[in-house]
């Protein structure tokens, strides 16, 4: 594994420490750190997030976590010793609601193929 990937993924545990354990915002209860990427100068870090609930919580947790990046940002560079400690900026991440939506799609032509099977065989 590379340095770089090295650093992501030592930045993910952090940050999923410091949101899950120091950050006291009722509206950050329902969400995990799924992956931190850097960019290729390290200045910059895309934290990727799951939020659980409704659109509405999605917004509230994100608008949370942008006023915590300051302070999350703060706190990596107290516990890690790291030359420059990159500037946070969380995401949404949406593979899992894509994935959920792929089940569906999927559930949907199997029940399709299940009652044209049936009107063929009668």
């Amino acid at each position: 594994m590379h340095r770089k990937e090295r650093t992501a993924d030592t930045l993910k545990e952090e940050i999923a420490q410091i949101v899950s354990y120091e950050l006291e915002d009722p509206r950050l209860m329902m969400v995990t750190v799924t992956d931190v990427r850097l960019s290729a100068d390290k200045r910059a870090a895309r934290v990727y997030v799951t939020i659980a609930g409704d659109e509405e919580e999605h917004k509230a947790a994100l608008a949370a976590l942008k006023h915590a990046a300051p302070y999350v940002r703060k706190q990596l560079g107290l516990s890690l010793n790291l030359p420059r400690t990159p500037e946070i900026h969380f995401v949404r991440d949406r593979v899992e609601e894509e994935g959920e939506r792929v089940d569906q799609l999927l559930q949907e032509i199997e029940r399709e193929w299940e009652s044209k099977g049936k009107e063929t065989d009668s």
